[in-house]
């Protein structure tokens, strides 16, 4: 099986900064997109960014500009800098990937449990 888990969420104060990780494990043969979402209270789940495993990335409106999204391939790695924080990023992150499996020979969606980031005005 495949595991994703997220690390790095907390509360902060508008304009602050924080950096999301979320590290894949088990029995990993290939990651293709990873991406980050987030869910605010109220609101369905909304893409926030998503690289590809050469690094082409694509960012939300409401985010372009001060996140960034990066991946380290060696370590099933995803990460998500957050600068320049407010209050309406507040909102559960969850990274996803496209895992292909060792012994498969198609892609599956992965879901981390989610990490809570708070912005406070």
């Amino acid at each position: 099986q495949v595991q994703l888990v997220e690390s790095g969420g907390g509360l902060v104060q508008a304009g602050g900064s924080l950096r999301l990780s979320c590290a894949a494990s088990g029995s990993i043969l290939s990651i293709n997109l990873m991406d980050w979402y987030r869910q605010a209270p109220g609101k369905q789940r909304e893409l926030v960014a998503s690289i590809t495993k050469i690094g082409s990335a694509n960012y939300a409106d409401s985010v372009k500009g001060r996140f960034t999204i990066s991946r380290d391939n060696a370590k099933n790695t995803v990460y998500l800098q957050m600068n320049s924080l407010k209050p309406e990023d507040t909102a559960v992150y969850y990274c996803n990937a496209e895992v292909l499996r060792v012994g498969l020979y198609r892609y599956e969606d992965y879901w981390g449990q989610g990490t809570q980031v708070t912005v406070s005005s």
